[in-house]
């Protein structure tokens, strides 16, 4: 049995759903983690029992992510009929323009709103089609979630909302609009995407607005920090250029120079770029990679005692590194909190007093 995804009905069970998910969910999931001492905010849990503990957590929030995406799909797909003919509508918002009518004009509605208040003007105004504004609001409604779970649910989008869950949200509105256009079941409307985009881009502002929120309680802290070093910082050298720069390479001494690279290469993974000597001190250096992570191995002739040399590596699964690293034999310290930020870290050693420390992102 079809229904229509834009019945009164339906759109009274898309908001409440919203509005459970949003209010109700982050409360309730908080709630739990505190009773059972897990922390949700990547810091140390007091449960030893934390880490089998989240990969429940973050199966059962998988299941209700694929649960919403089956409800879409079927409003999407399997709740209606395949149609004779294609459809393609690429007027942005005409049918919505055309369902409201305002007797003075939009810039007269402004104008009256100003000489004649609010309540006089909005009599001015009056809607011919509330199907079509059901419509809008449908298209918007059913992608809130999805902006709002994606960040909630993976951490690749948690580490950047803005710039990884909207356009995420467009790319899969344009797929779902492209599908409907193949198979006939529904046609292709571009006020459909631009809808679901929107919604999209409230739903990353709700995550961001209650359920970061709820899982950061010094955000006030943070953003007042923020703030003031924003302000500051406008006349800074290189405040203008900060978004697009990152550190490439850290620098290391040793007086161990073959054991530490092949530590670095052959336990750990990097690879050795290039090698030059500096004719001056007689000391070897070194280039090693991994990704964008490189780090310049100087070694020293002389052999006195080193002070602790530290690399600190930021990662978003430091629990399955942590097991990996245990399987190959390394000595793996307990988890830690970071000094600055609470996060969760732990550390093992390498040769030439060389620490490596593991810090969740």
């Amino acid at each position: 049995m079809f229904f229509n995804p834009n019945s009164y009905s339906v759109n009274m069970i898309v908001t409440v759903m919203m509005a459970v998910m949003v209010f109700v969910l982050p409360w309730i999931d908080r709630f739990i983690c505190r009773r059972h001492g897990i922390s949700l905010n990547d810091g140390v849990s007091e449960n030893p029992d934390a880490d089998r503990l989240l990969k429940y957590r973050k199966i059962l929030l998988i299941c209700m992510f694929l649960v919403y995406l089956a409800m879409i799909a079927y409003v999407a797909f399997f709740s209606r009929s395949a149609m004779e003919d294609y459809y393609v509508h690429v007027a942005l918002f005409e049918d919505l323009a055309s369902s409201i009518h305002i007797d003075f004009g939009v810039f007269g509605l402004i104008r009256s709103i100003f000489t004649e208040g609010f309540q006089t003007a909005m009599s001015h105004v009056s809607i011919d089609k509330t199907y079509n504004i059901t419509q809008v609001y449908m298209n918007i409604a059913m992608f809130v979630p999805l902006g709002y779970l994606l960040p909630y649910v993976f951490d690749w989008f948690r580490r950047d909302v803005r710039h990884r869950t909207i356009p995420a949200c467009f790319i899969v509105s344009l797929i779902i609009e492209n599908v409907q256009l193949i198979t006939r079941l529904g046609f292709y409307d571009i006020d459909d995407i631009f809808s679901n985009t929107i919604g999209g881009w409230i739903g990353a502002g709700l995550f961001m607005m209650f359920a970061y929120v709820n899982t950061h309680p010094d955000w006030r802290r943070r953003l007042r920090q923020y703030r003031r070093w924003k302000w500051k910082s406008r006349h800074r050298a290189l405040s203008p250029f900060f978004r697009k720069m990152h550190v490439v390479r850290t620098t290391i001494y040793c007086n161990k120079g073959s054991a530490v690279m092949d530590f670095l290469s052959t336990a750990l993974g990097f690879q050795v770029i290039e090698q030059v000597s500096d004719p001056e001190t007689g000391n070897e250096k070194a280039l090693m990679e991994c990704n964008k992570t490189g780090i310049e191995l100087i070694i020293l002739k002389d052999q006195t005692e080193l002070p602790e040399q530290k690399i600190m590596l930021a990662a978003n699964n430091s629990e399955r590194i942590r097991s990996r690293l245990e399987e190959m034999r390394f000595d793996v310290s307990d988890y830690e909190a970071d000094v600055y930020t609470g996060l969760r870290t732990f550390s093992f050693h390498g040769p030439g007093n060389l620490t490596i420390t593991i810090i969740e992102e």
